[in-house]
């Protein structure tokens, strides 16, 4: 390949004919299923135009410069990791597909459909903690073993990781970003810390590739152009991407996720989850000498002067009696 520059990578597309047909397949799909039925969807336009642009952003990610380039350069290649991982899952799961799809089905057979995802099997796959334990084996398993040099030498392997790559990352992000009908639904607060703890995997791949001081794959480095940047430079580049991209991806979901927990009353009303939110409505329930089963609105005048009685019985119960006397 010619050296990396711009003329070279802007010049590099491919038609990547399967990858196009895969991500033309998807988004004609969904337009088609979310148009049969437009008259009973509660998907808004925007999510439509999120979930065609993550098939286009799939498309480009492996037919231009940053796919072809990819094991050329294995900082770019990382490029190509956060894409897949990180930016398609996301737009994919924002069209909310799963909501589209059965809505788009009789209105006879949609109760059943919903019954499907929200039954026990499909509850494992889509929860949040198998979504975290996959998307972790990944990022690490892709990254600090042999995978890397297996793929330099078995070309089928390189659309196989493509592919676990956006399926990782749609499984991570579906239960915290989308508000599908799925069995798992997570307070906002849980989904938060969730995103925290992805961070770890990003961030141990990059300090372990930053500190590298050997070229952890030496199939690639026999392959490497000799225009390319010492292989020393290019993993700690990689590495440095990981660490800082990956993580900044991350907290900028996890910031877009609490602009629209803070704009919304009814997401605020879902923040801790149902067991919590029990747990608080009860407590104030008790406090104003209500019925502890029957609803009580935790943001009602009633239930801020419970709370306000609350404190002040536990700030006194809280004094020293010697300051007292």
């Amino acid at each position: 390949m010619p050296p990396l520059d711009w003329v070279s990578f802007l010049g590099s597309w491919k038609l990547a004919p399967g990858w196009l047909a895969a991500s033309v397949l998807l988004a004609s799909s969904y337009i088609a299923l979310r148009l049969r039925g437009r008259k009973r969807s509660t998907v808004p336009p925007w999510r439509t135009v999120s979930f065609v642009l993550g098939c286009a952003v799939l498309w480009i990610c492996v037919s231009s410069g940053i796919g072809r380039y990819a094991m050329a350069v294995f900082w770019m290649h990382m490029v190509v990791h956060l894409l897949l991982i990180m930016v398609v899952p996301v737009l994919l799961v924002l069209g909310h597909p799963v909501t589209v799809v059965i809505e788009a089905l009789p209105v006879r057979r949609q109760s059943r459909a919903r019954l499907l995802v929200a039954s026990r099997p499909v509850g494992v796959l889509t929860h949040p903690v198998s979504g975290l334990v996959v998307y972790t084996m990944v990022i690490i398993g892709t990254h600090l073993t042999g995978f890397m040099d297996q793929m330099a030498t078995h070309a089928w392997l390189m659309p196989a990781e493509q592919i676990l790559y956006v399926a990782a990352g749609y499984l991570f992000f579906l239960p915290l970003l989308g508000e599908e009908p799925i069995r798992p639904d997570p307070g906002y607060l849980l989904r938060l810390v969730l995103f925290l703890i992805a961070m770890v995997p990003d961030t141990v791949v990059g300090i372990v590739l930053l500190q590298a001081t050997t070229d952890p794959f030496p199939v690639m480095e026999r392959q490497r152009q000799s225009w390319a940047p010492p292989a020393l430079t290019d993993i700690h580049t990689a590495g440095g991407l990981m660490w800082a991209v990956g993580d900044g991806l991350m907290m900028f979901a996890a910031v877009g996720l609490m602009i629209a927990v803070v704009t919304s009353p009814s997401r605020r009303a879902r923040m801790t989850g149902p067991w919590l939110d029990q747990v608080r409505s009860t407590v104030i329930a008790t406090e104003v000498g209500a019925d502890p089963t029957r609803p009580l609105d935790p943001d009602s005048d009633e239930a801020y002067a419970a709370y306000n009685r609350m404190l002040e019985r536990l700030s006194d119960d809280g004094r020293d009696p010697k300051v007292e006397s």
